[in-house]
This record gives structure tokens, C-alpha cells and sequence, in this order.
């Protein structure tokens, strides 16, 4: 199945972000560590994943990755729903990333980019 998505997006505490802003690379969260990789979410999935995960967690960040920049090790697979999640299977370099910004905690949740695609 072929995927039009040129996005998909990575929520980071911020110690994790600080990781690998400071080592240029990261194996990722406690959970990617035991899963055995790194997950990421598609813009229409990325919100549903912070209220699931990070609902009352401030200082968080949302990096932005383009998949095809990812590579082979990048594999789509059913996880929440059975909807396909982007799963990386190596260690996430800094030098791939798009962007990086704060993900604000609000009252009613975490405030995203407006342009998220």
C-alpha cells in the first residue's frame, strides 16, 4: 500500500529533545527503547497520540521528519485501530530533521502549528 504522506512528526519531552539536540542522535524514548523502535505519527495522527500519551506533560516539542529522508528502516505498520503508524528501526538523527518547535500545554490541550500537514 503506498503512502502520499511527506511529514510525519515525533513528540519529544524535553530532556529527550535535549538528547538529541546536544547528541545529534537518539534511540529514542523509554517506550521506543522497549519496542524496539522509534514511533512517529502522521499529521492526522499526532494529536490523537499527545492526548493519548502526553495529555498533562508541559515543555514538550513536535519535530517534523520527512519520510522519504528516513529510508528503508522506516516501516508503516498497524498499531492504534489498526490505522498504520510510521515505526523507525534504527537510531534518529538531528541532521534529519525538517523542524523542531515548542508544543505548548494549554487549558484545553496541547497547542499544535495551525499548518500541520
Amino acid at each position: 500500500m503506498a503512502h502520499v504522506v511527506a511529514m510525519i512528526y515525533k513528540i519529544f519531552r524535553d530532556a529527550e529533545w535535549a538528547e538529541l539536540r546536544d547528541n545529534g542522535q537518539t534511540a529514542g524514548a523509554p517506550i521506543d527503547l522497549a519496542d524496539g523502535f522509534i514511533h512517529f505519527s502522521t499529521a492526522q495522527q499526532v494529536r490523537e497520540t499527545a492526548d493519548k500519551y502526553f495529555a498533562d506533560i508541559p515543555n514538550l516539542w513536535l519535530a517534523a521528519f520527512d519520510e522519504v529522508e528516513l529510508g528503508a528502516a522506516l516501516k508503516w505498520e498497524p498499531s492504534r485501530g489498526a490505522a498504520l503508524f510510521p515505526h523507525l528501526f534504527r537510531v534518529l538523527k538531528l541532521s534529519e530533521m525538517t523542524w523542531c518547535v515548542p508544543l505548548p500545554l494549554t487549558a484545553t490541550g496541547h497547542d499544535f502549528p495551525s499548518d500541520l500537514a
